[in-house]
């Protein structure tokens, strides 16, 4: 009986096996990371209740990712995710009263939920390593849907730090010729959320063939993506079951990196912000 390596999480176990996952399976680490807490203290047939399969599908998966017993995948979700300062105790009376008295308060509510949970799915190291693979001369963006507002985000961002952007869109043509300078040197930013974007494996290979680092964004699909980036940054954008999804939590992610990408570059991104302001209010005067 093989011993399970604690120091991988259980994303990153996720991402190992990432290709080799059914629908079925996809499906339940979806719902894995939208409540881990809840699937933490849960039975496996709980677990497999939520999504209406058969439980056994849930012992696989455990197995899939390389623990001997749905116990101890279990226990190695409580040791992730079950600390003693719980973001959901802490806003419960909020969650409760915002039901009765309408949407905007439910959906505060529910924002307020999801970025205190925030933490439990990415660490400020992570962040940290995400802003260094996007320190490069040229950053590729690529948003697919609803992502494109996100794309549009960091691709202003990035410039007023001195990045040369490169957004990526359109028709696959379109896609290979703008991914056709890609280099070593730079880096390729993806958002990916309710399913994996149709020209996502793709872009991952053509970076890998260009040996540029990649970065990802995303939501609850995260960990299935194939393939994996050098980074994944990925967090759920509802913080209750079933509730709205919104861009609150990876706008919050985007506006970290850029906090990290400025403390990184010091002087040179203040240089360029300065620069910014002159060139503002020479064409605003």
């Amino acid at each position: 009986m093989s011993k399970v390596d604690l120091r991988k999480s259980v994303v990153e176990r996720v991402q190992a096996v990432a290709g080799s996952l059914t629908s079925t399976e996809q499906r339940l680490i979806s719902e894995l990371l939208k409540a881990p807490r809840d699937v933490a203290i849960g039975t496996s047939s709980e677990f497999a209740n939520r999504l209406g399969v058969h439980e056994a599908t849930t012992s696989r998966l455990a197995r899939k990712l390389g623990f001997v017993s749905y116990a101890e995948f279990r226990d190695q979700l409580r040791r992730e995710f079950l600390k003693v300062s719980d973001p959901a105790e802490r806003i419960s009376a909020t969650l409760s009263d915002a039901r009765a008295q309408g949407f905007l308060p439910l959906l505060v509510a529910s924002e307020l939920s999801a970025l205190t949970a925030m933490t439990d799915h990415i660490s400020d190291a992570r962040i940290l390593e995400a802003a260094e693979k996007l320190d490069r001369r040229r950053v590729f963006i690529y948003g697919h849907g609803n992502a494109e507002v996100l794309s549009v985000l960091m691709e202003r961002r990035l410039r007023r730090l001195g990045i040369d952007i490169h957004p990526l869109s359109g028709s696959p043509r379109d896609l290979a010729e703008q991914m056709l300078p890609l280099s070593e040197s730079d880096a390729l930013l993806l958002f990916a959320f309710r399913r994996q974007p149709p020209d996502y494996e793709r872009l991952m290979q053509v970076a890998a063939e260009a040996r540029a680092k990649t970065v990802v964004i995303s939501g609850t699909i995260g960990p299935s993506l194939t393939p994996s980036p050098d980074v994944l940054l990925s967090a759920p954008r509802a913080g209750m079951p079933d509730s709205f999804q919104t861009l609150t939590v990876p706008m919050a992610i985007c506006n970290a990196i850029i906090l990290a990408l400025a403390a990184r570059r010091g002087p040179e991104a203040l240089a360029t912000l300065d620069r910014l302001g002159e060139l503002i209010a020479r064409f605003e005067s």
